[in-house]
């Protein structure tokens, strides 16, 4: 309220304001980091880095994927079959009670195959969409699965880079993806120009892995740490996994448990390009008489597959090596700050349609956020100083 002088505006003029000024807010908030940037508040030169769902102005039942049209016509087809057949029956059944109930049936029988020239509008509607998505309220907002089994909203992946010493959001972008692989790379890329660091690590959950986003920091001054995903079913068959290979680079070899070198084939037969091409590391004499194949592998030898840049992905998980606590870290950091916002939001939906839109809603959070946060840091009148100056 101070900086309003007390004045309160009512939601109107606050909707005005938001609609007219979006560009501006994103602005200022783009401008108040450059604040903390001057202030010296990003010399750890570290951010963590996270997405989170936040639900868009669009129901579940305004979003149509193809499953979910194939799933409603499916679910009409049954109500016209369940309708017809109780139509048969009160056809049989001469009455008055009868002749209302069939001129009831009718009607939902009617207004139900009108559903369906509907979702078969909509059917092919959605196959021409580019990602085969289409919402009504919110044509921007897409279906996306969250953390709950079986569950998902319709609405937008907000991006935040976060400074690992203050807890600053450095950084903010509003996606309509619902995966973060894709992520890394821009949301570095932002926090490195916010806080003006030529070398700044970058430390994400196992959701941002993504060999190409990892091969794409090399030279950027950007060091990802993201921990590597176990995606092998070799444990649960109580068989050596991968890491129990350890690699040689020197040498070019892999040593497995037994003792012995699996060395690199010389043709691949996994069919990518040559810049993104798997080699073939294996054994076959040392597998014939390996006392330990029956906990290797059933085949008749056991290959191990390398990347042709898995060089990246070791020099970033010796990163995570020595840094043992970087996810502990990665959490404190990152996690909060989104559910302070989405507590302020009342944990509900945006206010405002189309991303353009919200990326100024967010904004105006993300701001919020960051002035709160420097209160905390540096006070009241030493943040007006700071301002004014």
């Amino acid at each position: 309220m101070w900086l309003t002088g007390r004045l309160m505006p009512d939601f109107k003029t606050l909707a005005d304001f938001r609609k007219n000024n979006g560009p501006a807010i994103q602005a200022t908030c783009a401008q108040f980091v450059v604040l903390c940037r001057r202030l010296n508040l990003f010399s750890k030169a570290m951010v963590a880095i996270d997405g989170s769902k936040f639900k868009a102005v669009n129901n579940r039942d305004k979003n149509f994927t193809v499953a979910k049209v194939e799933a409603r016509l499916a679910q009409v087809d049954a109500s016209v079959a369940r309708y017809l057949a109780a139509l048969d029956r009160a056809d049989r059944q001469p009455s008055d009670v009868a002749e209302a109930r069939t001129a009831r049936l009718t009607e939902k029988i009617t207004a139900l195959r009108e559903q369906m020239k509907d979702l078969q509008a909509m059917r092919q509607q959605v196959e021409e969409a580019p990602d085969q998505q289409v919402s009504l309220t919110d044509p921007d907002a897409r279906s996306m699965a969250t953390s709950g089994k079986g569950t998902g909203i319709v609405g937008y992946n907000v991006q935040a880079a976060v400074d690992a010493e203050h807890h600053l959001i450095v950084a903010h972008a509003v996606t309509n993806v619902g995966s973060d692989r894709a992520q890394l790379v821009p949301m570095g890329l932002l926090a490195q120009e916010a806080t003006g660091c030529a070398t700044l690590t970058v430390l994400a959950d196992r959701g941002y892995l993504n060999g190409d986003q990892v091969l794409a920091c090399e030279g950027t001054g950007l060091l990802p740490c993201v921990p590597k995903t176990l995606t092998s079913g070799h444990a649960k068959l109580g068989l050596f996994t991968g890491q129990d290979f350890i690699y040689d680079a020197e040498k070019d070899h892999y040593t497995c448990p037994a003792g012995q070198h699996l060395t690199k084939g010389v043709a691949r037969s996994d069919r990518r390009a040559e810049d993104d091409a798997m080699d073939h590391y294996r054994n076959p004499a040392a597998c014939a008489s390996c006392t330990l194949k029956p906990r290797c592998t059933p085949a008749k030898t056991r290959r191990v597959k390398r990347w042709v840049h898995e060089g990246v992905l070791d020099a970033m998980q010796q990163r995570l090596d020595r840094m043992p606590d970087a996810m502990l870290i990665r959490r404190q950091t990152v996690e909060h700050p989104f559910g302070t916002m989405k507590t302020w939001m009342g944990t509900t939906h945006f206010l405002t349609r189309t991303r353009a839109k919200v990326r100024t809603e967010m904004s105006l959070q993300v701001l919020t956020y960051n002035m709160k946060r420097m209160i905390q840091i540096k006070g009241v009148g030493a943040l007006i100083t700071a301002i004014q100056a």
